[in-house]
């Protein structure tokens, strides 16, 4: 559960590529399947204009991002640091015109996955993203897939606020001036429990810009009797929590 509100806001400031090696019996076509993802880009982001491909090889997976209001092919490509042509030719877009809800995929600039810079400049060191998957676990394992990747988004979004710290490390164990933790797994010991599975796979999601929560600023069990919380206007209400901004 969340203790202490806070305002944020904003998008995260790393993602991370997901990386295929292939097996033997593999296919452009079964890799494509498995991860949910148009061909095209598939073979576009890794330059596989051909059929073979050999045991071991590494196959960078495009992610999936969701065209927000006001975004742009520029603007999208400076968020993850890829040049808006890319996408535009991954996408095999007629055009610079996009919409709200729309679906693309973003080429990495990686040829061996792990973090890519963004918006921000710099990556996401592992114990961050460790850390990121344990408080999503901490908080909501036992809530839905979506609750625990809106969990890791607000987490993300006071990243970018100048009123907390710039690290997911100094937003999960802040204190604030009269000594309360803002997050109750820290306080009581569970942000020391190794992450789930899917704990990590919502950090993932939450880095690669999913927000279920639309902005959301605060979260906090249904239940709880925090005035200040109660009367924040509701964003969402996922499972046992509400998201408020």
């Amino acid at each position: 559960m969340l203790l202490i509100p806070a305002l944020v806001l904003v998008f995260p400031a790393v993602t991370m590529a997901q990386v295929h090696t292939v097996s033997r019996g593999d296919t452009i076509y079964k890799i494509s399947n498995w991860y949910g993802v148009d061909q095209f880009a598939l073979r576009y982001t890794n330059n596989l204009w051909s059929d073979q491909i050999t045991p071991g090889q590494k196959i960078v997976i495009p992610f999936k991002y969701t065209v927000q209001k006001g975004d742009t092919l520029y603007l999208i490509g400076k968020k993850f640091g890829v040049d808006y042509s890319r996408i535009r030719q991954a996408n095999r877009l007629g055009s610079n015109v996009i919409y709200p809800g729309q679906v693309l995929y973003i080429p990495s600039n990686s040829r061996t996955g792990g973090y890519v810079p963004v918006s921000r400049g710099g990556g996401i060191s592992a114990y961050d993203f460790d850390l990121l998957a344990r408080i999503i676990t901490a908080e909501a394992d036992s809530e839905s897939y979506e609750t625990q990747v809106a969990v890791g988004a607000v987490v993300l979004n006071r990243v970018d606020s100048p009123l907390f710290p710039n690290t997911i490390r100094g937003v999960v164990y802040q204190v604030d001036e009269t000594g309360r933790y803002q997050f109750e797994p820290v306080l009581n010991g569970w942000i020391n429990n190794p992450a789930s599975e899917s704990g990590r796979r919502a950090a993932m999601d939450a880095l690669n810009g999913w927000d279920p929560t639309n902005g959301a600023l605060y979260f906090f069990e249904s239940w709880v009797p925090n005035k200040f919380l109660q009367s924040r206007p509701v964003s969402r209400i996922l499972d046992s929590f509400t998201f408020t901004w």
